[in-house]
């Protein structure tokens, strides 16, 4: 029996176990929304905008350790999604999205609607198809999951032109796929591996640091068992947040640019490094220079080895699957009789402690008079008790959701990290929600940002999305105030926001809740409420200081010891 391309690809993504596609129809693309709409085994969500499509599978994808996936129309619909597309890409996102196209007969003759999708999106996908003969379909699908998910886990993008997704053949997907030029990284050399925990052993000044490769591994039980094990200081990167428990003792917090003081002086001040999917970038250890004056040994595992070196000199690197590689390390270290230096590891905790309370020292004044932003995340970890996911925005309320939400468990952090996108956090929401429909989901975000995919609202009521969005409101486009603050003079050039809507309304007028909440002591009670209404959206509207900073601070350019602690300093 033969099919059209439509309806292989839909049979394709059935095989896949696909549960959701986020997308928008357009022209280049009826005939794949034809053959979806005669099935119901995969659900379509249908959202505003192209961009909130792919953020939402990027959600989907992040909170579940699935395949998202997004399809938008030709032109318009795939730049549209390029910026997400980035996201993922800079996030290792396993992702495929799959893209509409002109006719293969108008390809390059600057057609309706007609961009070169393939060449547009080349820098910032793990890998794309332009799929010119109906027969290709079921193989190349085939191919763009296994390569999203595979390896270092990434984007693909598959287009398929309009003419092709109306041709037929008959169906029969691979049971498996080759590709001769890609051999992702299993397990690491077992001598390097031994080599690593003498190091480890001998180190005076330990330290642990856990990036994004550790969650996409799913690796972090054992990277809790190694910590545990040999008792050293672990810190995470933003994208390994709840890689690790923050609840342990031996967490010191994030570091790098509004890391705390303890992870920043520790990271600096080691003798033995061991950086675990992570990649030294300049958020983290600011200064390359600086950063190197510090004598240390330095043991990096990642699963991509072009990330090894790439920023800092590495004395032992070890290519492989995170998981893998630490199962093989804790395995060393269990069977050797060597322990760590007891009375050297006293000495290093004394020091990191002495850290940890001059850090401590500096954290936000709170105010009877005027809500904190700090204090809004408190309270939302304390209602929620740690347990929901959360997904952000990018700027000032991302940074504090880092610092004061204390993340226990792996995926429950969702936030744009290496491209910093604004317009992440609801959309994103949407995905996580979709793919965890009872659990607690927040979006923390901010008045400038939450306006970018605000008519996502409308996805989240069609769907009947409980999302709860903690809106910190200051007036401002906080994080570039803060540096217009500090290094231009207090020139707030375009960070006011005059003109904000009324939230309240917006979020009725779509059919959800809305809450103003202006005073700290009506804090605790309107969060307690929204969480209560299970069933509902709710938008609050926290009125926030609109002076407060985000401290502590590398400022750009700068080295780890060369923190600001607070204003005062």
């Amino acid at each position: 029996m033969e099919l059209t391309g439509a309806e292989i690809l839909i049979r394709c993504l059935q095989e896949e176990q696909v549960e959701y596609v986020f997308g928008y129809p357009g022209g280049a693309v009826l005939f794949i929304y034809d053959a979806l709409f005669q099935q119901d085994k995969v659900k379509h969500v249908l959202v505003r905008h192209e961009q909130a499509a792919v953020h939402a599978a990027d959600g989907y994808a992040r909170s579940s350790d699935r395949v998202g996936v997004a399809l938008v129309t030709s032109g318009p619909g795939l730049t549209n999604a390029v910026t997400v597309i980035a996201t993922a890409y800079m996030d290792s996102t396993p992702m495929v999205v799959i893209s509409g196209q002109v006719p293969t007969g108008a390809i390059g003759e600057d057609a309706f609607q007609e961009v070169d999708a393939v060449g547009i999106t080349r820098p910032c996908v793990k890998h794309n198809f332009l799929v010119k003969d109906v027969k290709d379909i079921a193989s190349t699908i085939k191919k763009a999951f296994y390569l999203a998910k595979s390896g270092r886990p990434g984007p693909v993008l598959v287009d398929i032109p309009k003419d092709v997704s109306n041709h037929r053949t008959t169906f029969e997907y691979p049971a498996s796929v080759m590709i001769r030029s890609y051999h992702p990284a299993g397990k690491g050399d077992s001598g390097q591996i031994r080599h690593a925990a003498q190091m480890l052993l001998g180190a005076k000044r330990p330290m642990i640091y856990a990036g994004g490769g550790v969650v996409l591994s799913d690796a972090s039980a054992q990277l809790t068992g190694l910590v545990r094990l040999l008792g050293f200081p672990c810190t995470n990167t933003l994208m390994g947040l709840g890689g690790f428990p923050a609840s342990d003792r031996h967490f010191v917090g994030m570091l790098g640019m509004h890391g705390t003081y303890e992870a920043n002086m520790a990271m600096q001040h080691c003798d033995v490094l061991l950086a675990v999917g992570a990649r030294f970038d300049d958020r983290v250890i600011g200064n390359v220079e600086h950063f190197a004056q510090m004598p240390r040994k330095i043991i990096h595992i990642d699963i991509d080895p072009s990330s090894i070196a790439k920023r800092v000199k590495v004395d032992l690197p070890i290519v492989g699957d995170v998981k893998l590689v630490l199962d093989e390390l804790l395995d060393v270290l269990r069977s050797c009789r060597q322990a760590p230096d007891a009375a050297a590891m006293a000495a290093w905790w004394k020091q990191v402690e002495e850290w940890r309370a001059a850090g401590g020292e500096m954290r936000y004044k709170n105010s009877s008079e005027i809500i904190k932003p700090q204090f809004v995340i408190e309270k939302l970890h304390e209602i929620t008790g740690g347990d929901a996911f959360i997904t952000t925005d990018v700027g000032q309320h991302q940074m504090w959701t880092a610092q004061y939400y204390k993340f226990d468990k792996p995926r429950r952090w969702v936030t744009s990290g290496g491209l910093g996108t604004m317009g992440f956090g609801l959309p994103a929401a949407m995905g996580v929600q979709m793919v965890n429909p009872g659990a607690t989901v927040a979006c923390v975000t901010g008045e400038g940002s939450i306006q970018m995919n605000i008519q996502e609202l409308s996805t989240c009521k069609q769907f009947h999305l409980p999302i709860k969005i903690v809106a910190l409101n200051n007036g401002y486009l906080g994080m570039v105030r803060q540096w217009q603050e500090f290094f231009h003079g207090n020139r707030y050039s375009e960070t006011y926001m005059n003109a904000l809507p009324d939230f309240v309304k917006l979020a009725e007028a779509y059919g959800h809740v809305g809450m103003r909440i202006e005073k700290p002591a009506d804090v605790e009670p309107a969060l307690k409420e929204a969480f209560a209404r299970r069933r509902d959206l709710v938008f609050m509207d926290f009125r926030t200081d609109p002076t407060e900073n985000v401290y502590p601070m590398v400022p750009g350019g700068r080295g780890l010891s060369e923190i600001i602690l607070a204003e005062e300093l």
